[in-house]
């Protein structure tokens, strides 16, 4: 596996959600930078050193609503 991607989101509580696409992997944090390194981290635990992606891919997605 070369990378991996995780859909992040704002949380409803402030901070960021982040779910891996194709593995069982997620994770929470305050800000980017604890995210960057929360995502690192989970990466280390979920996958042997020879299987870990190379590149982490991180896909914001953000809901609006507005009135019509």
């Amino acid at each position: 596996m070369n990378e991996i991607i995780f859909l992040v989101e704002e949380a409803p509580e402030g901070g960021f959600i982040a779910k891996a696409l194709g593995a069982s992997i997620f994770t929470q944090a305050d800000d980017i930078s604890e995210l960057h390194q929360s995502l690192r981290e989970a990466i280390d635990c979920h996958f042997e050193p020879m299987d870990k992606p190379k590149i982490i891919r991180l896909h914001f997605v953000r809901e609006e609503v507005i009135a019509a």
